[in-house]
């Protein structure tokens, strides 16, 4: 496969990126930079997606600054409690209460403790005080009071569990409520739930007067954003529910948490059997250490959040109160329940539980299942090897738009998962699949083509224009400097009487004047795509069809010889008026076969051509001071240039040569001929065609006329001064009408 070798080592690092993503969503290792970027993606398709509206269906009491200015520091009594729950149950009516706070400690600010002292100490024999302190005593134990207004109605209470043993090291989990799943429940099946060494749990009669109690444990990622709350905590082989999913089991009548896993052909190939649990007609999907994505609706205050001191005064707006779920929880900073969320770097941690009671009761909560590992794997399987493999093919514009195109479907179609199937597929491995192949293949290709571009110059900027060397740069390998045989046009162009004129120039004077004239000389054959050859001090030698193969290469060194003389008409003013003499160059190009390469000797070579073909473009440089030419050009050349006007100089035979060739001079575009030279060309055909007649008198006429009307042309003189010498020695009957010139 021709295309692959050629783009071996690029296809070979693309499957490398390939290989080194597959690895990381086949967990076979983890890239941190990469679940960094997975973090920043989750919280980008969640704040794009979130609802961010407020549902009335839970309502905050708040444990908020206004209430603790008015109520006095927290924790409160528990005498303050009791009112609050009568007030919220049989004044507003809600529907179930959940707390977001721990009562571990008993409350021993009624006085109660002092006044039993007294009555065992000073006033034990005080019928009187005994008597009384025995009427108040029901009314002063807070505790208990509190315990008889959470009984009876439903209402769950908060406990965390953590791994600083709280308790001495022989607890019991009696301060705990009963586990939804008992010890020894999963003997057969593989739970990887958080595991914990201690807990922080209500008083045990509390505890007992509730309808439930569960954990508010969070369980922040590594960049300590909460995106994620544990379902199950595992502490001494038992399994404990959350305060927001003991609370949506209360609302259905406490129906049994049921646990569901895998398939085993799923499970068996080492993806965590626990998938799923249900309760009711309510389903949460957990992930492998049984976590649930927290369904976020938006920033803080989500939910209606009325002051626990209103509704401790009756002041409370009883409407948003009344049949809803409620949970009690503080919004206050100084009490330290503020989380970092992908929604808000300080979002109340009450807030947390309401989101995942609406969700559980929605079923908006977002799902991971294990199937998603393996529909990872195979995206980036499919998607990386197809653009490993078609981008080193094509150019940066086509590449941009596959890229983007496939960039786009994968974010469209897991954006349309996330919002239509609550599906999270990672997406962060595979955009920075795309990007980085993508980047490959463009770095890669400018660096390549850069040092390819270098190559070619260093190999034929000194010969070449530079948007020649661009264009061989896009495929170095067609271009070489070893030796070829081609077609091509060569030009010479050399200074009329050069070494003469500069005589009266002093060297540097010398070296100015040669740079004025050969810069714009070169500019020129750069501009025709011509490479120079050489220069022979005041001579260019150019040629065209290399190192670019060039089918134009004839007619391109014809307009560059017209435009070279252009240059240096247009350089007299200025050499007058530096002083020096007036320059006029003759320019002689040929059309053959010629051998072009570098050519020359282990010290010193040079990329240049040879061939009968050059020889002959030398010698018709040559003969334009014969003629009186300004450019002369061989029979081929004039014939691979047909929108250049030209008339025939002469056919001549040059030493070194038997056959005899055709010589014509451009005179300019054929669009650009004007009548009057029109006519001059027309009676020069009508002399040449009877000169070769040998009817000299016709020939002589128009020739006559034509130096009347040019008498500074040359080519008339020589014409009239060989028809002169033709009379008196005529040629032999084999007379081809070409003209012999010995001299080289």
């Amino acid at each position: 496969m021709t295309w692959l070798r050629k783009h071996f080592t690029r296809v070979a690092l693309g499957l490398l990126i390939v290989v080194i993503f597959i690895g990381h969503a086949a967990e076979w290792y983890s890239i941190p930079f990469v679940r960094t970027l997975e973090a920043i993606a989750y919280d980008a398709r969640l704040q794009l997606t979130m609802p961010d509206t407020v549902d009335d269906r839970v309502v905050i009491v708040d444990i908020d600054e206004k209430s603790l200015e008015i109520e006095g520091h927290w924790p409160w009594h528990r005498d303050q409690l009791a009112i609050l729950l009568d007030r919220l149950f049989d004044q507003y009516h809600v529907a179930i209460l959940g707390f977001d706070v721990v009562f571990a400690e008993r409350d021993e600010t009624s006085g109660l403790k002092v006044l039993r002292q007294l009555g065992e100490a000073g006033l034990k024999s005080d019928p009187k005080f005994q008597a009384v302190l025995k009427e108040i005593t029901p009314s002063l134990q807070y505790d208990r009071l509190f315990a008889d207004k959470i009984r009876g109605r439903p209402i769950v209470l908060g406990y965390y569990f953590n791994n600083h043993l709280s308790k001495p090291s022989n607890m019991s989990s009696a301060d705990l409520p009963a586990a939804v799943f008992p010890p020894g429940s999963f003997q057969n099946q593989k739970v990887s739930a958080l595991s914990y060494s201690g807990y922080g749990g209500n008083l045990p009669e509390l505890l007992k007067a509730a309808s439930s109690a569960g954990h508010f444990n969070a369980e922040p990622d590594a960049d300590g954003v909460h995106r994620k709350a544990p379902m199950l905590a595992e502490f001494g082989g038992a399994y404990y529910e959350p305060l927001s999913l003991s609370m949506v089991r209360l609302l259905q009548g406490s129906p049994p948490l049921q646990a569901h896993f895998a398939e085993p052909s799923i499970a068996s190939s080492g993806y965590l059997g626990l998938e799923w649990l249900t309760t009711g007609r309510v389903r949460i999907p957990i992930d492998s250490s049984a976590l649930a994505f927290i369904p976020y609706r938006g920033g803080e205050r989500s939910f209606p959040h009325i002051s626990a001191t209103d509704v401790l005064r009756g002041t409370a707006d009883a409407a948003v109160l009344k049949n809803r779920i409620v949970l009690v929880g503080s919004t206050a900073p100084g009490l330290l329940d503020l989380r970092a969320t992908p929604v808000s770097p300080a979002y109340p941690g009450v807030e947390i539980h309401a989101n995942l009671i609406t969700g559980m009761l929605d079923g908006s909560i977002k799902q991971s299942p294990a199937y998603l590992h393996g529909a990872e794997v195979l995206l980036l399987t499919v998607v990386g090897g197809f653009l490993a493999l078609v981008l080193p093919l094509l150019n940066p514009l086509r590449a941009s738009a596959v890229s983007g195109l496939v960039f786009g479907l994968m974010v469209g179609a897991n954006v349309w998962l996330w919002v239509q199937a609550n599906l999270v597929l990672p997406l962060a491995a595979s955009a920075l699949e795309i990007s980085l192949l993508f980047a490959l293949n463009m770095s890669y290709g400018f660096f390549v083509e850069s040092y390819a571009k270098r190559k070619m110059a260093s190999r034929f900027g000194q010969y070449v224009p530079p948007e020649l060397v661009d264009e061989m740069s896009f495929n170095p390998k067609k271009f070489s400097m070893d030796g070829d045989s081609r077609e091509m046009s060569v030009l010479f162009a050399d200074v009329r009487g050069f070494t003469k004129l500069s005589e009266g120039l002093d060297p540097k004077e010398l070296t100015q004047l040669m740079n004025q004239f050969l810069t714009p000389l070169t500019r020129v054959i750069y501009q025709h795509r011509g490479t120079i050859d050489k220069y022979m001090g005041d001579c260019i030698m150019a040629f065209w069809g290399a190192p670019v193969s060039d089918p134009q290469h004839a007619r391109r060194a014809v307009l560059a010889g017209l435009g070279m003389q252009a240059a240096m008409d247009a350089l007299q003013p200025q050499f007058k008026a530096r002083g020096w003499p007036e320059l006029h160059i003759g320019v002689g190009i040929n059309t053959g076969r010629m051998s072009v390469g570098n050519m020359g000797s282990e010290i010193r070579v040079a990329y240049t051509v040879m061939g009968d073909a050059v020889n002959l473009a030398s010698r018709f440089e040559e003969l334009t001071r014969h003629y009186g030419a300004r450019m002369i050009v061989g029979e081929t050349t004039r014939g691979m240039s047909s929108d250049v006007a030209f008339r025939e100089i002469d056919r001549v035979r040059v030493r070194g040569r038997i056959k005899s060739v055709a010589i014509f001079e451009p005179i300019c575009l054929a669009t650009e001929l004007d009548e009057s030279r029109r006519h001059e060309l027309l009676l020069w055909e009508e002399a040449l065609k009877s000169y070769r007649r040998r009817d000299w008198d016709r020939a002589e006429l128009p020739l006559s006329t034509l130096r009347q009307r040019c008498p500074d042309s040359l080519l008339y003189t020589v014409f009239l001064h060989r028809i002169a010498e033709l009379r008196g020695n005529p040629p032999s009957a084999a007379w081809d009408g070409a003209w012999l010139f010995e001299a080289k």
